[in-house]
């Protein structure tokens, strides 16, 4: 069965960096593309950025883009998000999500039928 396990969230000041990793099993890792999402209290879920299965293409939000960047290790099966310049406002739960098809890259989370349990980043001041 599908499974992704995320990592490495914790508490840093803003200004600082954080990378999250994502392990996943139960599928043929490069052939899907994997999103990040987070969810801050009493806001909703919303998209953070997606890397696809081969690694070339990708999408961010504009809240993250220049600050976020996500990779990936198709012989580790673990796709990471590097979080840096951090803001109080990047205080969420991340999740790592895939697609119910393959090949897809989409923003979209209604698209997505897998996802972690999530980790907890907080930003303090």
């Amino acid at each position: 069965q599908v499974q992704l396990v995320e990592s490495g969230g914790g508490l840093v000041q803003a200004g600082g960096s954080l990378t999250l990793s994502c392990a996943a099993s139960g599928f043929t890792f490069n052939n899907y593309a994997l999103g990040w999402f987070r969810q801050a209290p009493g806001k909703k879920r919303e998209f953070v950025g997606a890397l696809s299965g081969g690694g070339s293409s990708s999408a961010y939000a504009d809240s993250v883009k220049g600050r976020f960047t996500i990779t990936r290790d198709n012989a580790k099966n673990t796709v990471y998000v590097q979080m840096n310049n951090l803001k109080v406002g990047d205080t969420a739960v991340y999740y790592c999500a895939r697609p119910r098809v393959e090949y897809t890259l989409t923003r979209s989370q209604s698209r997505y039928g897998y996802w972690g349990h999530g980790t907890q980043v907080t930003v303090s001041s």
